[in-house]
């Protein structure tokens, strides 16, 4: 069927575009125009200041609100840079400096910056860990301190989607003597106002709009069936889900529950918008108030520590110290760019080399997973508008 007049009016995005960056804007509306279920929220900053910011579809609204699965690592992990900065984390001391109990099974000399760059090979406890174990995070913990590692620490690395937010905690609770979720409100959000929680507040609630799952075409679907996911390997036990299907938001258990979202584990319980991802990597690059991170430990925590293939997702993957980096299979940035994605698509990053930051987050959940190829898109028209003005 022919689009209307109307229906061109309303596909098309609306918010604030920069002179100079238009064609952004007509990147997205053409997306919009070619798929009527698709909506989607997309922010971007150059030097700080907000030069896109557009919202388009009928299921997110500028003032909307939802879950972004893993890019709530990106805020996680900019909190734990703020305590490599001040001193108080160190990358290359052993994890057990800090938490001597993760000693245990042979890994007192996993080093801080290998647990955090997924080589540790704990991407679940055998059984399994509980919903509470994942919301509260200390009993998961001791877990995984007790946990014989899947694969010999620093022989591979394979993604710990569930077990990193813990892993991340409790480093955070161990250093300074609270959860990772306070010291991200009153040392990141709360003194910027940005729209992003790691713990929704009620207040909240109503700007929250669900999570809507992933609605692939025929043909995708089809490629869904043709390539399942072993339901008793290592990629089902990393998403904690042996025995069951481990299709990355199967599950109930996510940033629809009020619980999840309450408690904002940092694996995957981040509720925000996309201008709240934008303004968050700003501060994490020197914008925003007072610089969160200084250029030392910018280039510290954006190092690339492990490329390859990823022992747990089959797939080629990138990453610094949690922050995911670009590579040819995902090409979201420059080389110095540095961020994390989600299984909805969503994603937030920041790219020093342009003095840029992005966020974009999706709707419905977006095929095949990980970050919405929308989006990479997207991030190349915003750098080729930047080199053009610079």
């Amino acid at each position: 069927m022919a689009n209307t007049a109307a229906d061109i009016r309303h596909r098309r995005s609306t918010g604030t575009v920069a002179p100079g960056f238009e064609p952004v804007q007509n990147e997205l509306d053409a997306f919009l125009l070619a798929d009527p279920r698709y909506s989607a929220q997309l922010a971007v900053r150059w030097k700080g200041e907000v030069i896109v910011d557009l919202t388009g579809g009928a299921d997110l609204e500028k003032d909307s609100i939802t879950g972004v699965f893993s890019a709530s690592k990106g805020a996680a992990a900019i909190t734990l840079a703020t305590l490599v900065r001040n001193g108080r984390l160190d990358l290359d001391t052993p994890v057990a400096h800090y938490w001597p109990e993760f000693a245990a099974q042979g890994k007192g000399e996993i080093l801080v910056r290998d647990l955090l760059s997924h080589k540790a090979g704990l991407v679940n406890v055998d059984g399994g860990l509980s919903e509470e174990d994942i919301l509260r995070s200390s009993s998961g913990a001791a877990k995984l301190a007790a946990q014989f590692p899947h694969w010999r620490p620093g022989t591979a690395f394979g993604y710990h989607g569930i077990t990193i937010g813990i892993l991340m905690e409790e480093l955070a609770r161990r250093v300074t003597g609270i959860s990772l979720q306070e010291l991200y409100e009153t040392t990141v959000r709360a003194p910027r106002d940005i729209d992003f929680y790691l713990g929704l507040p009620e207040d909240q609630e109503a700007r929250f709009r669900p999570v809507l799952p992933m609605n692939p075409t025929p043909a995708q679907a089809a490629e869904i069936a043709a390539n399942p996911v072993a339901s008793d390997g290592l990629s089902a036990l990393m998403y904690n889900a042996v025995h069951r299907d481990p299709t990355p938001g199967a599950k109930a258990f996510g940033p629809n529950s009020r619980d999840v979202r309450a408690a904002g584990p940092s694996a995957l319980g981040g509720i925000g918008s996309a201008s709240g991802l934008a303004a968050l990597y700003a501060s994490a690059i020197g914008h925003l108030g007072d610089p969160l991170l200084d250029a030392d430990t910018i280039a510290a925590v954006s190092q690339q520590q492990s490329w390859g293939h990823d022992r747990t997702l089959g797939l080629d993957m990138c990453f610094a110290v949690v922050f995911m980096k670009p590579q040819p299979r995902m090409e979201f940035g420059s080389y110095r760019a540095f961020g994390h994605d989600g299984a909805g698509g969503a994603i937030g990053f920041a790219d020093p080399l342009y003095d840029m930051s992005f966020g974009y987050i999706p709707m419905p959940m977006s095929y095949p997973g990980g970050v919405d190829p929308k989006a990479v898109r997207l991030s190349q028209i915003v750098r080729r508008c930047i080199a053009g003005l610079s």
